[in-house]
């Protein structure tokens, strides 16, 4: 009936999203969300640097996804819409060194939200808080708020349910059974932009940062840094490698190049100099201490001899056996399969429920595009 709401479930970046362009076209519009709070996990992720999108050419910037559909989204509402959005509401940004864009520096995630939420109210948005979504029909929505039992008719649901990580903001993907049921394809949801469990202990190195190093997996390289913790090893190159070496068997091999911009034979040569290898190290290569530390780890016959040790240096290998569990790690890969959704992302099932956000099936890397999807996809779904 086309006097029923336009229903949003999940208060998340992409829902949000939605419910604005949604209300800016005129439709009475509900949001419903199962925390006390909208956007928890948004705030979560505010907590390390608010990295809202990222600055960088847009045709570089969509390469950053694996799913083409997700890369015709971003382009519809791409990081300078979200710029132009941010204003809109009163939040100036600015672009980092990295190329990465953050609200001004007084500006608190808290404070971000608060303008957005604002500004939904004076469009009209309703938001209804406790409210945990149960199921759907063809008709209506089923949710529980808190004893009792609720059915609400709509005119679209949106569907933003977040992925399968950080289950205590409300992103614990207990709508894949429910989904699944109404026979709606999932693909598993497994642990993205994720640090690796190591077969060796580092744990001596807990904290330590290696800088200025690539990571290499097969023929994908990534530069950046990483740093060891009391299970093994995170940072932006190993994320961007969960997407390949998820495909195999645990335990692999990831590969360090400890001096990127120099090559084996160049190094070797550096280290034929004599006196001290640790020295050499140190002041030839301007090592790390971590780095010396990871190189003394090698046997004597290896540290001693500057050919191996320079190959060592250009392929240091680091034995990892597993993913993070998928409940600690930034976001999460698989979801609702695109052969399920239409160009609207609507369910071909459903025609008028569409799913919006990382409960899709997408993977990205961090940096603000995670969150720069979240807002397309529900840009595109309020829009379309």
């Amino acid at each position: 009936m086309d006097h029923n709401p336009f229903i949003v479930i999940g208060a998340g970046p992409a829902g949000l999203m939605a419910a604005q362009y949604l209300a800016i076209r005129g439709h009475k519009v509900h949001v419903y969300e199962q925390n006390k709070a909208a956007a928890r996990k948004f705030l979560v992720a505010g907590d390390g640097g608010f990295n809202l999108t990222h600055s960088e050419p847009i045709d570089h910037f969509v390469e950053k996804y694996d799913a083409q559909q997700i890369k015709e989204i971003v382009r519809s509402f791409d990081n300078q819409s979200t710029r132009d959005w941010l204003s809109t509401i009163g939040i100036p940004t600015y672009i980092g060194s990295s190329g990465k864009v953050f609200p001004e520096r007084q500006v608190k995630p808290i404070h971000v939200l608060q303008a957005w939420l604002q500004y939904l109210q004076k469009l009209g948005v309703i938001f209804f808080y406790q409210h945990q979504f149960v199921d759907f029909d063809k008709d209506y929505v089923y949710l529980n708020h808190k004893d009792e039992q609720l059915r609400r008719p709509y005119q679209k649901l949106i569907l933003g349910l977040g992925g399968g990580s950080w289950a205590k903001t409300g992103s614990d993907a207990s709508w894949v059974g429910i989904l699944e049921d109404r026979g709606i394809q999932i693909r598993p949801l497994q642990s993205a932009n994720s640090g690796y469990n190591t077969l060796d202990d580092w744990s001596a190195l807990e904290g330590q940062v290696l800088k200025n190093i690539a990571v290499r997996y097969g023929e994908e390289v990534r530069l950046g840094e990483i740093v060891f913790t009391q299970y093994g090893i995170e940072g932006s190159p190993l994320y961007y490698m969960n997407r390949f070496t998820r495909k195999d068997v645990f335990p692999i091999d990831l590969y360090l190049d400890l001096k990127p911009n120099l090559t084996e034979n160049t190094i070797s040569d550096k280290l034929r100099v004599g006196g001290s290898v640790t020295h050499l190290l140190k002041e030839k290569l301007n090592l790390s201490k971590t780095a010396i530390y990871l190189l003394k780890s090698a046997e004597k016959t290896i540290f001693m001899n500057p050919v191996a040790l320079a190959r060592l240096i250009k392929c240091f290998p680091i034995r990892v056996v597993g993913l993070r569990p998928m409940d600690e790690v930034i976001s999460t890969a698989g979801g609702v399969s695109f052969d399920e959704l239409g160009e609207n992302l609507a369910l071909h099932k459903y025609p008028n429920v569409h799913c919006v956000g990382e409960m899709l099936d997408w993977e990205a890397p961090t940096g603000g595009y995670l969150l720069q999807a979240c807002f397309s996809t529900g840009a595109w779904v309020g829009r379309a």
